[in-house]
Formats: C-alpha cells, sequence, structure tokens
C-alpha cells in the first residue's frame, strides 16, 4: 500500500486518488484496503477482514457476464456493489477494474457504535461486524446504496496506518474455494472466522 497510500496521504479516497486505489487487480485492492476506515453516514471503523473477486473466477457473480443483479461490478473503479444472500443479508463489495470486486467481510468498531448496538441487538463488540452481512445490518447498508462511487454519500473510505496482514482461503463458497484471496489484519478479535 505504501505507493497508493503515498500517493493518497490519509485524507479520504476520492476523485482521482479514489479511481487510483481502485483501478487496480482486486488482490492488491483486497490487500490495500485493510486498516482503511470506512463510514457509512459517520458510523463504521477500520476493514480488518477482506476477499478478492474476479470476472474469470467461478465464485464471482460476474463469472457469466453482466446481468441486471451484478451491473454495479460493471461500474466505474470505487463503485459499490451490494447484493442479498439467503434471502436476508445484504453483503457490500468494492469495485475494482470491471467485473472485479472486493468483498468487505468485516470490520473493527470504531464509530457510532451505540447505533451499531441498537442495529444489531448485541452489546458484544467482537461480534457486531463480524461478517459481511453482520456489518452491513451494523452500518444500516441496504440495496438502496448499491450502484454509489465510495466518495458519495452517505460512505467515506479513509487510510489509516498500515497493519501486519494474513492471508487464506475464501470461505462460504463451494467454488474456486481454493484460491487464497481471504485477507485479514493478523491479531484482529473482529474477524468473521480465525484464518486456517
Amino acid at each position: 500500500m505504501a505507493d497508493i497510500q503515498g500517493a493518497i496521504g490519509t485524507a479520504a479516497i476520492e476523485g482521482e486518488g479514489l479511481t487510483r486505489f481502485f483501478e487496480r487487480d482486486a488482490i492488491s485492492v483486497a490487500r490495500d484496503l485493510l486498516a482503511c476506515r470506512l463510514l457509512v453516514d459517520g458510523i463504521g471503523g477500520r476493514i480488518v477482514e477482506t476477499e478478492a473477486y474476479f470476472p474469470d473466477d467461478e465464485a464471482s457473480h460476474s463469472f457469466r457476464g453482466p446481468t441486471q443483479r451484478n451491473g454495479a461490478m460493471y461500474g466505474r473503479p470505487g463503485n459499490v456493489y451490494i447484493y442479498r444472500i439467503y434471502g436476508m443479508h445484504w453483503c457490500v463489495n468494492f469495485v475494482c477494474t470491471p467485473g472485479s470486486a472486493v468483498l468487505i467481510r468485516a470490520i473493527e468498531p470504531e464509530m457510532g457504535i451505540a447505533e451499531m448496538i441498537e442495529r444489531r441487538g448485541t452489546d458484544a463488540l467482537t461480534q457486531l461486524c463480524s461478517g459481511p452481512g453482520k456489518l452491513c445490518q451494523a452500518l444500516d447498508i441496504g440495496i438502496a446504496f448499491n450502484d454509489r462511487l465510495l466518495d458519495q454519500r452517505p460512505y467515506s473510505l479513509t487510510p489509516t496506518a498500515p497493519a501486519p496482514i494474513i492471508s487464506g482461503k475464501r470461505i462460504g463458497i463451494t467454488k474456486n474455494a481454493e484460491a487464497p484471496w481471504r485477507f485479514g489484519i493478523s491479531g484482529s478479535r473482529y474477524l468473521s472466522k480465525p484464518f486456517r
């Protein structure tokens, strides 16, 4: 992240900086998003876990090309793609190059914790945002926030100090499950599941 962070600094990632940050391969972006602070209407925290997806990846929603559902994956770099799983949980992804994206799997709660607790119905900090569905519930992310750039309201994305990274196989998928494209902050108590 050194080159990208050096170019952007510690201000919110927006405008041309947003394009530079996201117009790269999804693995690089997934790693560099770790420790960035994601806020939605001022509520959120540091990203601690991500997964990368590519157009030629059978596990990706873009594998069969553009559809009405995945259209946001073909937007500009830094676009937001939101989808529903199991008919009940929203998941949020950040678009890199067209058809590739990074799933945000977990954040460390920092700002707006009282609101997160109310939305999630638990005061266990390590459980507030420790999974893609949980963090969307905690941050009140739904389909209304789909297909917007990350430098548009209600989003804010800001780099913080880099952190040590671990990687492993993605989870919750059956296709191309061996790809080691899941990344996390080493030692974080806020991950969705431990790395093995």
